[in-house]
């Protein structure tokens, strides 16, 4: 749980934004004296981090939205403030706040930091010395920063207008070529078990890849080069072993700056018409799954926060927002993340004691420190959360310096226990409402699985059948095994479920992959082996 991994190819990004975005605002409300309103500036610059692995014209909206949902958080904050002192009222309007950032954060598929930082802002603001007629000042100053910061990340595009794409298909061919390089050992067409998480990650990049070249409709040949290219991607991931991982990581290393994209050739067959099957349901029909998770957020953040004010803890919040970072994909990833907050949280107060008195040397120390540990957090969140949280922590308890200089020594003290108590109540919540719905989730990804196969195999026994109806088939039964190894996968961390049907979700997945390669086959993206065994190998 506390390993680190390799960072994400973008870290670098978010973390540049976040500087550019919160360092300008905060430094001019230095120079103004007016630093006790960097608590709502810092709240627009935050959005900085959001949607850096989409392409620009999708990021533009996306940013908007996130803007927009921290501002709604904000103002639902600022007012529930302003009109009740109630410490058990304002928890209970954070945590069904949180629940529901929580919930459409997962919905929409925003991705990281997703609804803590949201539940961040609007758990502070909550706590904060509020009236109703400083609300509106209040909101313009998070407004103009959230533009700033949606300037900040769309700025890019000047440079590089296809960058995301780019990125996204390069990490999709090195995906297909760590996968190559097992040659698929272990079973028949490359569907050997031991090798499954390798091949789950490249599935899981290529469908990334997709979804990325699908958020834009305009065509252009820069696109439809890197469809082609991911292509080449998702067809290595099928025949592993007739890959050529050299190429593959060689078109990889070739998309990195704003060079030409290499052109990867495919037969006239292939290329005709790449549909790129996005698997997308719609918004309603994702939030139906999520809400167990939902319950979990509400539930654990309120008790935490409860919990919190029991103990005598003159910031509840911090033990809400600590609930709401727990909840994952199933039970066994939120005790992972609960584990991971605690250490970086108690080892993070242990980097705020050694640096607070550097801090407070003055106002303008505090400032940089806030942005040098801002740009920390978002360069090592990504190799594991808890090495983010030695940044996030201490940053978390300068800002609350902002409108003057507090007593150290009681500030880490209720950030240690705000930290346990939110992370053991949190839990307990996400223990103790079950999601019941995994099981038939799985049932669905597998008969999904099963549909997508056979229709692969009748296209597969015609004598000519349709190129483009070929290629659907294809990418559909791809989209629907990497469904079916995620749902999976989520449901096997689900603690306290019936059994699963995990000798299916095996045979599935070899059937799959075998009529993966022969329908790659019959394309021409790899040597034909003969009719027989291309026969033998499309059997679901």
């Amino acid at each position: 749980m506390l390993r680190a991994g390799r960072p994400s190819d973008i870290w670098f990004k978010p973390a540049l934004s976040v500087v550019a975005a919160m360092a300008p605002p905060n430094l001019t409300l230095l120079a103004l004296g007016r630093l006790d309103l960097a608590m709502y500036t810092t709240a627009g610059s935050l959005c900085a981090l959001y949607a850096h692995n989409r392409p620009y014209a999708a990021r533009a909206g996306a940013l908007v939205w996130v803007v927009l949902s921290m501002l709604g958080g904000l103002a639902v904050a600022l007012v529930a403030a302003s009109l009740t002192g109630s410490a058990v009222v304002l928890v209970t309007v954070g945590a069904l706040l949180a629940a529901a950032q929580k919930v459409l954060c997962d919905a929409t598929r925003i991705g990281p930091p997703g609804n803590v930082v949201l539940s961040f802002v609007s758990s502070a603001a909550l706590f904060a010395p509020q009236t109703l007629d400083q609300v509106p000042g209040h909101l313009a100053l998070a407004t103009a920063t959230g533009a700033w910061a949606w300037l900040v990340c769309m700025a890019p595009a000047l440079v590089r207008p296809h960058g995301p794409e780019r990125r996204a298909t390069a990490t999709a061919l090195k995906a297909a070529a760590a996968y190559a390089d097992t040659r698929g050992t272990g079973g028949t067409g490359g569907t050997g078990q031991g090798h499954a998480p390798a091949r789950a990650a490249g599935y899981a990049a290529v469908h990334a890849a997709w979804q990325s070249l699908l958020a834009t409709r305009a065509p252009s040949r820069t696109r439809h080069a890197l469809e082609r290219l991911v292509v080449r991607a998702e067809v290595a991931l099928a025949a592993p072993a007739e890959a050529d991982a050299g190429q593959l990581r060689a078109w990889a290393r070739a998309l990195r700056g704003t060079g030409p994209v290499p052109q990867a050739g495919l037969p006239r067959s292939a290329a005709g018409e790449l549909l790129g099957v996005a698997a997308a349901r719609s918004l309603w029909a994702r939030l139906g799954p999520l809400t167990p998770l939902a319950v979990r957020t509400a539930l654990g953040c309120a008790l935490a926060g409860y919990a919190s004010l029991a103990l005598g803890i003159g910031r509840p919040y911090w033990a809400l927002v600590t609930a709401a970072s727990l909840y994952q994909a199933n039970t066994a990833l939120t005790w992972s993340r609960a584990v991971q907050r605690v250490v970086g949280n108690v080892v993070g107060v242990l980097v705020f004691a050694a640096v607070v008195p550097l801090a407070h040397l003055g106002q303008a120390a505090l400032v940089l420190c806030c942005v040098a540990f801002s740009f920390g957090a978002e360069a090592l969140i990504s190799r594991n959360y808890w090495l983010g949280s030695l940044c996030v922590t201490p940053m978390a308890l300068l800002i609350t310096e902002f409108a003057g200089y507090q007593a150290p020594g009681e500030l880490m003290r209720e950030r240690v226990v705000d930290t346990v108590v939110g992370a053991l109540v949190g839990f307990a919540a996400a223990v103790a409402v079950t999601d019941r719905g995994t099981g038939d989730r799985v049932e669905r990804a597998l008969a999904a699985a099963d549909r997508a196969c056979e229709h692969a195999a009748r296209l597969l026994a015609e004598p000519d059948p349709d190129p483009a109806a070929l290629e659907s088939a294809r990418r559909g039964l791809a989209v629907a095994l990497a469904g079916l190894r995620a749902t999976a996968d989520a449901a096997a961390g689900e603690w306290w479920q019936r059994a699963l049907p995990r000798e299916r979700v095996v045979l599935t997945e070899q059937s799959g992959h075998r009529t993966l390669a022969a329908t790659a086959r019959r394309q021409g993206l790899l040597p034909d082996q003969g009719a027989a065994t291309e026969t033998e190998d499309a059997r679901p």
